[in-house]
């Protein structure tokens, strides 16, 4: 009876090796090595760690924005207003330029001529016919005599 309440004594006063401290304990003093989870559960954050954390939040945040979800400056999103008013004024002025071909009256030997010539030059020989000069301008707009030129050309 004695001798085996000296091995009970015997292994809780043995010694081993503890990983976690590199150091050599009892067994009593052994602690279990807590889970991943555990650990997490006792965090508690810090104000640097939340200021860290919102800030690479933030900045995460607008490279995805401006790179795939269509986010744009201020900048460009009025270079992309005016390209677009641009492009409405070119549309709405392009069938007046072929009204005006319209009311020319040789355009039929005109158009045969525009039909011939490589579409580099049909919008050149559209502006100096006049047809792309607006009621109020003193020339004629590139952009619409190009576009009156492929209106012209599909008829």
């Amino acid at each position: 009876m004695e001798q085996d309440n000296v091995s009970r004594l015997s292994d809780v006063g043995k010694n081993v090796w503890s990983e976690a401290d590199g150091a050599r304990k009892t067994m009593a003093q052994v602690e279990k090595k807590e889970s991943f989870g555990q650990r997490w559960a006792k965090t508690r954050p810090t104000k640097t760690i939340v200021f860290w954390s919102l800030l690479a939040a933030s900045i995460l945040t607008m490279i995805v924005g401006f790179n795939w979800g269509g986010w744009v400056t201020g900048g460009t999103a009025q270079k992309m207003a005016e390209l677009s008013a641009r492009n409405a004024v070119v549309q709405r002025l392009a069938p007046m330029c072929v009204d005006q071909f319209n009311q020319d009256p040789d355009k039929a030997q005109k158009l045969t001529e525009l039909k011939d010539m490589s579409v580099y030059k049909r919008g050149g020989y559209v502006e100096t016919q006049g047809w792309a000069t607006m009621a109020g301008e003193a020339k004629a707009d590139r952009q619409v005599a190009d576009a009156c030129a492929k209106l012209l050309f599909s008829q």
